[in-house]
């Protein structure tokens, strides 16, 4: 049974009751009736449950994206469209509040973290906006005899399949909402099993802002009976995902297909240099927040710590002593820099990294406890954790953790450090620290990374290309780029004599 959106009231992701899917712009159950809890990984405490789909759902989510996009969809000017990107921000920021508490319920993320999130998430939907009526073709002379005129036209790409992770729901679905939106695509958006509330509520703010039915679908399930059939559809022209290396590589063999477009943001082993002239007050809680921000559940988080030898034990010491002080606590608390990791599966996977990186000769400086006692006790914390001693082949220093973990090692050339900045599968990030210009472009040029940050770290704005090298995927989300991605790109021929 399916109930028209006007009828479901927004609601915070903390009452523990059942929400349905979006499809065709109304809320249903799977066809299987099957459904699967979500759990505040602070408490365990279950916060909802959620429609368990699968390939019969997809197909029906993907039947309404095409027929929203050959129907009145595909008749909205560049200007209707963007007046709906600006409703959607204006109406989210009516209720930033609440997506900010959904966030930190349904993933952990510091309410802190997830409120300052608010002008990142809006500049997104504003940028697409502006972008939405400055697509164009171009008016191209060509050498061929007689009266030809050539030009090429930009058109939507067509139905955009989203799979999206559980580290940050909020601006996972709004960078790909937002330019399908901006360019005439419609989308079939499946979120993590892991935090898929945020996406639900985000798929009802769409609808009441007049996002015409079909053009948006939130369809809830497991990467393995959801995300999978999307993948793979034949009726989906493009695959945009966000998450492990392992199931991007999988996601690129479903594509085959139908030879879809494919758009990929993965994993990432990102390096942060610090040279010995840098200013050490300033780079200590950056490159500390590098990992420790959102629990290490970041993507680009800087993992290896380089650090030029005559200064390397005074800052790791610095960076240990930071660590030791963060405030670990549910994410509802005002005061908490630390939260919970998602799952107690994810809570088991760092541990293992922890105790292979001691097993293998590292020496634990700081953290790597779990907390199982008192208030915290039912929730996936872990300390922030800091690594001396390691070395390039440790597991630690190799292999993506996506917890509170910092490989320190020491460096004494540029060109040594930038060849073992390199020495990786991944390509996403790095950091540098320095007060010398020279070396901060030099490091910057040669890094092989899809974002270099000097001084800093974390930096992303809408109009800045994001995007990795290697395993790190292709394709860039941000930028002129990012809506290039979602449009083919058409020539004409019109011979005028």
């Amino acid at each position: 049974m399916t109930v028209p959106v006007r009828d479901l009231p927004l609601h915070t992701p903390i009452d523990g009751r059942h929400r349905k899917m979006l499809i065709d712009g109304a809320w249903c159950d799977a066809l299987s009736g099957r459904i699967f809890e979500t759990r505040n990984p602070a408490t365990g405490v279950v916060i909802g449950t959620v429609p368990l789909s699968d390939s019969g759902d997809i197909d029906l989510a993907v039947a309404a994206a095409r027929r929203a996009f050959d129907g009145p969809w595909s008749r909205f000017k560049p200007y209707e469209r963007q007046v709906l990107l600006l409703k959607i921000a204006d109406l989210m920021e009516r209720h930033w509040e609440e997506i900010a508490l959904s966030d930190t319920t349904d993933m952990g993320m510091p309410i802190v973290r997830t409120l300052a999130n608010k002008n990142r998430v809006l500049g997104m939907l504003r940028f697409y906006a502006g972008m939405a009526t400055s697509i164009h073709g171009h008016t191209i002379g060509n050498s061929l005899p007689g009266e030809i005129v050539s030009y090429t036209r930009k058109e939507p790409v067509g139905v955009v399949g989203a799979i999206i992770p559980w580290n940050a729901p909020t601006a996972a679905s709004i960078w790909k909402i937002g330019p399908a939106l901006a360019t005439g695509c419609t989308i079939v958006l499946k979120p993590s099993e892991e935090a898929s509330l945020t996406p639900l509520l985000i798929g009802a703010l769409m609808m009441e802002a007049g996002v015409p039915p079909g053009v948006v679908n939130v369809v809830t399930g497991t990467g393995a009976e959801a995300g999978a059939p999307l993948a793979a559809h034949m009726d989906v022209d493009k695959i945009v995902f966000t998450g492990s290396t392992v199931t991007g590589q999988n996601i690129l063999r479903a594509s085959a297909g139908n030879m879809k477009r494919v758009s990929l943001e993965l994993g990432g082993k990102s390096p942060v240099i610090v040279c010995a002239d840098a200013d050490l007050e300033r780079a200590v809680p950056i490159a500390a927040m590098s990992v420790f921000a959102n629990s290490g559940q970041i993507c680009i988080a800087g993992s290896r710590l380089f650090v030029e030898r005559p200064i390397h034990d005074e800052f790791v010491e610095k960076v240990s002593a930071y660590a030791a002080k963060l405030r670990i606590g549910d994410g509802a608390d005002p005061e908490t820099e630390i939260g919970p990791l998602i799952s107690p599966r994810q809570l088991e996977r760092v541990a293992g990294f922890i105790e292979d990186g001691t097993r293998q000769g590292a020496r634990l400086v700081t953290g790597g406890t779990r907390i199982t006692e008192g208030a915290l006790g039912a929730g996936n914390f872990i300390a922030p954790s800091v690594f001396s001693g390691v070395t390039d082949d440790m597991r630690i220093a190799r292999e993506e953790i996506f917890g509170p973990v910092i490989s320190a090692l020491p460096f004494d050339t540029l060109d040594e450090v930038v060849r073992r900045g390199n020495d990786t599968p991944y390509g996403l990030g790095a950091g540098v620290f320095t007060r010398d210009l020279g070396k901060a472009h030099q490091l910057a040029n040669r890094l092989r990374a899809g974002s270099v940050w000097v001084n800093t770290y974390h930096a992303i704005d809408p109009a800045v290309p994001f995007g990795g090298y290697k395993m790190s995927g292709y394709g860039r989300e941000g930028g002129a780029e990012h809506l290039d991605e979602y449009l083919n790109t058409k020539g004409v021929w019109i011979r005028t004599d």
